[in-house]
C-alpha cells in the first residue's frame, strides 16, 4: 500500500524529554510519565530548553517552506509552527524523511542564527496510507493554526488539498 503522505513532528531543544508527563515515544511505543527519568534527562541538558518567540513563528514557517521548495522541490500540505514544536504534513515524496527533516531544521537554524541547539535530535513521523487518515492529519495541523488566530494555511506556498488529490 503506497504512502500518501506523512506527518512529521519535531520539538525544540529540551521541551519534550523522555519521561515527560504528557507521555513520550520510544521505538514507536507511547510510554507514560516517569518523573525520575524526566529529571535525569533534564540534568543532562547542556543548554536551557529552547522556545521560539511567538513573534517569529510565521517567519520560521516561511524559512521552512522556502528551504523545502528550493532544495527539495517539496510543497507540504500543512504546517504549523508553535513555540515548542513543529508539525508538517508532506505529500508522498521521493526524498527520505531524514533528508526532509534536516532540510527544514537547518533552514531554521541558519535563519535564526542562534549559536546553540534549538532542535531535539529526533522527530516523530506518522505515515498515512489512506485519504481519510491523511485528511485527518492535515486538519489536526490546521487546527493549531486557527488556535493561533491564523488562517488554516497561513503560507501561500502550501499545497492545497484539492490540488494534491487531483495529481495522485
Amino acid at each position: 500500500m503506497p504512502i500518501l503522505g506523512t506527518m512529521i513532528t519535531s520539538t525544540t531543544y529540551g521541551m519534550w524529554l523522555r519521561g515527560d508527563q504528557r507521555g513520550w515515544v520510544e521505538d514507536g511505543q507511547v510510554l507514560s510519565h516517569d518523573p525520575l527519568l524526566q529529571l535525569e534527562e533534564f540534568s543532562r541538558l547542556k543548554y536551557e530548553p529552547y522556545l521560539f518567540a511567538k513573534s517569529q513563528l510565521l517567519d520560521i514557517g516561511s524559512m521552512i517552506l522556502a528551504s523545502l521548495d528550493e532544495r527539495l522541490h517539496l510543497r507540504p500540505l500543512a504546517l504549523t509552527i508553535q513555540t515548542w514544536h513543529v508539525h508538517i504534513v508532506i505529500p508522498s515524496a521521493t526524498h527520505t524523511l531524514p533528508v526532509i527533516v534536516k532540510c527544514f531544521k537547518d533552514a531554521v537554524r541558519y535563519g535564526l542564527r542562534i549559536g546553540r541547539p534549538i532542535w531535539t535530535d529526533g522527530y516523530d513521523h506518522r505515515y498515512c496510507y489512506d485519504w481519510e487518515r491523511l485528511h485527518d492529519r492535515v486538519h489536526y495541523v490546521e487546527c493549531h493554526n486557527t488556535r493561533e488566530g491564523w488562517p488554516t494555511q497561513p503560507w501561500p506556498q502550501l499545497l492545497k488539498w484539492d490540488e494534491y488529490v487531483r495529481t495522485v
